[in-house]
């Protein structure tokens, strides 16, 4: 039988309903400025009016939006989302050639930029019928000038099927040029119910989130929950990484939740200032983007208490494959070290071997995913789509195993693994055994090409402080805990590692930098 309707709710519902039963409650905090939802709805109804009336915007076309966190970025989603519109958002830290790339590949109509980026602005313009600019610039509208005129007018919430497209979310790009995930109305309307089921249960309207990452990505996922409860989304005002800032946030508005990703907690958590605010407030620290090394999960919980997040899933999936709740993140067990958690409400998770075949426990294979939170697909690339899915089932690309529990456990990417002498080498379960070296806070394995094992490993690590040790004590450290197969052939200590926009340690950069280091010493 045939659905009688897959008509879905416009997700700038969620606004319009917060705006009624919360006008006067924080709906969105940036630095020392607050707006409540009254007013910010009205924002967002302004631009949307805006958007079809002085823009001509219909339905389904793409919006692309360059800008670091600021109020404007978010009322931009909300605008978009009103009017039927895909919301492009862009990495902010990419260069102008790479915005050009997603203006293209998306077939974006228009754009709304920051003023601080004017060349991004020009490289596009070509493509576009219209920029706006946020702040003053010469390349666009003004932003809130244009808000401003459209004040107290109201455009209809756009009617949306399931499948209509409301977000354009661009991958990493590790293994080429960046590819748009589809998410869709009725699928992000699934998504928010099961992270509040799942991540922050029991949040309201009296609640408020901390976000420490952009909200291009996962951060603009994790204000939608906000969103559709209420409450108040807190942004730090600078755009560089101040600890003492973000901690100052949550003791001033008693954050309950904070969003980041492992590296940034892992800061926030060694900085003196986490000794300086109270952040008794908080019920949910959340991180999302990779799993958190062991050692570093200790000390956060040793530092915030029982608070801890974790949740494991990807932009296709919409962070929604496994969670590791506070009540499971433990300072004596390690009975179950490494897990990721077990499989989201309403999604089911299967180890897979090369061959679609379901793996028993114990055994090593791809995380496979289904259910209502798997991407629509990626726009416009038929071959992606061909060898991302398989008998219905969404790949993935993370490898890792799961218990007799239904516990999952990540070992790595596919792309991450490396063959030396014939076997295959995950690089996570080595990191794990380095950085439980007290002289050792981060560590990425790659590796490289060699005549005679094929490939060999590579450590990178940063020591703790000055005390560097040796390569010798670092082997010593190893070899009762990893086979001898596994153990890297060559240790480095650097500064730091390369790092992306969203604050995660990639293998592609590390490997980058590593290789360019290695051609110069040898020239």
């Amino acid at each position: 039988m045939r659905p009688t309707s897959t008509r879905a709710m416009n997700l700038a519902h969620f606004a319009d309903q917060a705006a009624r039963r919360h006008p006067d409650r924080p709906a969105f905090i940036w630095g020392e400025k607050t707006w409540n939802w009254r007013d910010l709805n009205a924002r967002v109804n302004a631009m949307a009016v805006a958007l079809v009336v002085d823009y001509g915007v219909q339905k389904g076309d793409r919006i692309l939006v360059q800008s670091t966190n600021c109020n404007q970025m978010f009322e931009s989603m909300l605008a978009c989302f009103r009017v039927g519109a895909v919301w492009v958002p862009a990495n902010f830290r990419g260069m102008p050639d790479d915005l050009d790339w997603l203006a293209e590949s998306s077939g974006a109509t228009g754009m709304i930029c920051h003023a601080d980026f004017p060349e991004h602005a020009a490289h596009c313009a070509p493509r576009l019928k219209f920029t706006i600019s946020i702040g003053a610039s010469d390349f666009g509208d003004d932003y809130d000038d244009i808000t401003a005129r459209h004040l107290g007018q109201i455009t209809p919430l756009a009617v949306m099927d399931r499948d209509d497209p409301c977000w354009f979310f661009y991958t990493s790009g590790t293994t080429g040029r960046p590819k748009a995930s589809v998410l869709t109305h009725g699928q992000m309307g699934f998504v928010v119910t099961n992270h509040l089921c799942d991540l922050m249960p029991a949040t309201t309207e009296l609640d408020s989130t901390v976000i420490v990452a952009p909200l291009s990505h996962g951060a603009g996922m994790h204000a939608l929950l906000m969103i559709a409860r209420g409450g108040a989304t807190i942004l730090p005002k600078g755009a560089r990484f101040d600890a003492q800032d973000i901690w100052r946030l949550i003791e001033t508005h008693k954050a309950s939740s904070l969003f980041t990703v492992p590296t940034i907690l892992k800061m926030l958590t060694e900085h003196p200032a986490v000794d300086e605010f109270d952040h008794s407030s908080l019920r949910y620290v959340i991180y999302a983007g990779a799993p958190m090394y062991r050692v570093d999960q200790i000390y956060a919980l040793e530092k915030l208490g029982p608070v801890l997040v974790q949740y494991f899933g990807l932009g296709e999936v919409t962070g929604n494959i496994t969670v590791l709740p506070p009540a499971l993140h433990s300072i004596e067990s390690d009975a179950r070290n490494g897990t990721c958690g077990y499989a989201r409400t309403g999604i089911e998770v299967q180890i897979q071997d090369s061959q679609g075949r379901e793996l028993p426990a114990g055994e090593t294979g791809e995380f496979c995913v289904v259910g209502p939170a798997v991407f629509a697909g990626y726009w416009d690339n038929p071959k992606a789509n061909a060898e991302c899915f398989r008998n219905g089932w969404f790949r993935t690309g993370d490898v890792g195993h799961m218990d007799e529990q239904g516990f999952f456990y990540i070992t790595g990417r596919e792309s991450d693994m490396y063959i030396s002498g014939g076997s295959n080498i995950y690089p996570r379960e080595i990191e794990e055994k380095i950085l439980s070296h007290p002289a050792v806070t981060e560590a990425a394995v790659i590796g490289i090409p060699d005549p005679k094992w094929g490939e060999i490993g590579i450590a990178i690590c940063v020591a703790t402080d000055e005390n560097m040790p040796s390569n010798t004590q670092i082997r010593d450290h190893l070899s009762t805990q990893i086979a001898s197969y596994k153990m890297p052939k060559e240790f480095h200590f650097w500064d730091s590692l390369p790092k992306s926009a969203y604050g995660k340690i990639t293998k592609k950069q590390v490997r980058t930098a590593f290789l360019e280091q290695r051609k110069k010493a040898t020239t």
